[in-house]
């Protein structure tokens, strides 16, 4: 018998990390998930046991200051794990990624000895990576933030939005467009010509600060440019940030499916579990269904990046199917409800809101 094309059997290390990002999503993510939400932050004490779990220093080599090698593979398993727990806790947790994984990926030698080692310390230390730009027709091959070459360096011009952790951050990853390429510039806490506007307030993901920022003649010598004077592989790096929403966006369908097919189970109509009705049983199944679809998608465009395949491709698939799947799954998890799902006191209508936000946001995740 021929071997498989491919395999996603989890190995034996990659077990022990999903079942520790389940078990701490499970027990911290979910409890804190309604306060942080309420609250609009999530808790310094809850990042700071995240931290402990690991996961960037594992994907950083030990000359680094890590003490693993990096898997978008792993990445992605792990991604889903803690947005099954909390989209927003996921997402504050994996802010350090927004930064150190570009300089891993596709920085210089210098860049990654330069910055890669405050990502590895004991401390929860957040990154920023602006992508976004607050326009109909947003493209990120075709950015409106231009990069204009000048004595040397490089001046930056343009408005971003849905920044994370923009003003939490010592280091900014700022991209923009120079002569018709997508480049990356790396921007420190305090840079001239950055300016951090307030928090967006958006429908979802209350509990990640997201900001707009302006950059006004905004000057980046030529050792800050990711990669150097030889550029990024931007490609590579949306591919990562795609993949890593998509798992997310997994993660958010099945903790949705899961209260749903519970709630369906437990709930009494008629003398029978509501459940037992066809037209409830045929929903949960094909929630069910398209949760696997989609988490297959991730894994095989994961598994293609970490042979150093070109998955562009798939990719873009696996976040467009994503993106729509977590979005039907939650709101029939809040039909399935029925009037309890569109109340606070249920998780589906936070899962629902958190869901809306996918198919509008890009580069908010990397792995």
């Amino acid at each position: 018998m021929e071997a498989p094309l491919f395999s996603f059997d989890p190995s034996d290390d990659q077990k022990l990390l999903i079942e520790a990002a389940r078990k701490f999503a499970g027990k911290e993510l979910k409890q804190s998930m309604r306060d942080a939400d309420e609250a609009g932050s999530v808790p310094s004490d809850l990042t700071r046991s995240g931290w402990e779990l690991g996961l960037l220093p594992a994907s950083i080599p030990e000359s680094f200051g890590g003490f693993g090698e990096h898997s978008f593979l792993t990445g992605v398993l792990a991604a889903e794990e803690l947005a099954w727990g909390d989209l927003s806790g996921a997402l504050a947790l994996m802010a350090p990624n927004l930064v150190a994984l570009p300089v891993l990926l596709s920085g210089s030698a210098e860049q990654r000895k330069e910055l890669l080692p405050a990502y590895c310390t004991e401390s929860y230390v957040p990154g920023s990576l602006a992508l976004m730009e607050p326009r109909f027709d947003f493209d990120p091959q075709s950015l409106s933030t231009t990069s204009v070459r000048d004595n040397g360096g490089y001046i930056l011009s343009g408005t971003k939005c849905n920044v994370p952790c923009a003003a939490e951050s010592d280091w900014m990853l700022v991209f923009a467009a120079l002569d018709g390429r997508t480049e990356g510039f790396l921007l420190p806490r305090g840079a001239r010509g950055v300016h951090i506007g307030d928090r967006e307030q958006n429908m979802g993901m209350k509990a990640v600060p997201l900001y707009r920022v302006r950059l006004e003649g905004c000057r980046v010598p030529e050792v800050r440019r990711l990669g150097g004077g030889a550029g990024s592989n931007f490609s590579l790096l949306l591919n990562s940030s795609r993949v890593a929403s998509a798992a997310l966006a997994v993660g958010v369908a099945r903790a949705a499916y899961e209260y749903g097919l519970e709630y369906a189970r437990n709930r009494k109509a008629f003398g029978e579990a509501i459940a037992q009705r066809q037209s409830i049983a045929f929903m949960l199944a094909e929630m069910a269904t398209d949760i696997e679809a989609a988490r297959l998608m991730v894994w095989e465009a994961a598994w293609r990046l970490d042979r150093n395949e070109e998955a562009t491709r798939e990719s873009y698939l696996a976040k467009d199917f994503a993106d729509d799947m977590a979005l039907m799954v939650c709101d029939r998890s809040l039909q399935i409800l029925g009037g309890h799902g569109y109340i606070r006191d249920y998780p589906v209508e936070l899962y629902l809101r958190n869901a809306r936000g996918f198919a509008v946001m890009e580069g908010i995740a990397m792995v």
